[in-house]
């Protein structure tokens, strides 16, 4: 599958970096999410889409990869989503990859998550849990 990509796609990362757990604790920490989630879900603790967020942002914090972690947790909360029979999030529609006020409104959204602050809200769109550009309106199945 990872033919053609980095020979390290796929793999955790084995290096510090300035965001996300040590890389020796990164299993851990990704089955402590895991139990986290399943646990949430089964038992309703919070709404779908708070679990989605809240998810999404610890998945972030733990930065498993070199890269691409955040494509990586948009995917895998798209799944715990479709799973539930939930439609996936729009995430904006906006690319998030290139440098700009989309990418900065990301990034300080999860600095806010980081400090427990799930209930920012801007004129656009309301920011929960550290995801920005998810208005009310999903993105319809097909």
């Amino acid at each position: 599958m990872f033919d053609d990509t980095w020979k390290w796609a796929g793999q955790f990362r084995k290096t510090e970096k300035n965001i996300g757990v040590a890389p020796s604790v990164i299993n851990i920490e990704l089955k402590k999410l895991m139990d986290d989630t399943c646990y949430q879900l089964e038992n309703k603790i919070y709404s779908i889409d708070e679990i989605a967020y809240r998810f999404h942002h610890r998945l972030v914090s733990i930065h498993p990869f070199a890269n691409g972690n955040g494509r990586h947790a948009r995917l895998m909360t798209d799944l715990i989503l479709i799973q539930k029979n939930k439609p996936r999030f729009t995430w904006g529609k906006q690319r998030l990859i290139t440098e700009g006020s989309n990418t900065e409104q990301y990034i300080q959204s999860l600095r806010r998550a980081d400090k427990r602050d799930y209930t920012h809200r801007t004129s656009k769109c309301e920011i929960y849990a550290a995801v920005i550009f998810v208005p009310r309106t999903r993105l319809k199945r097909r």
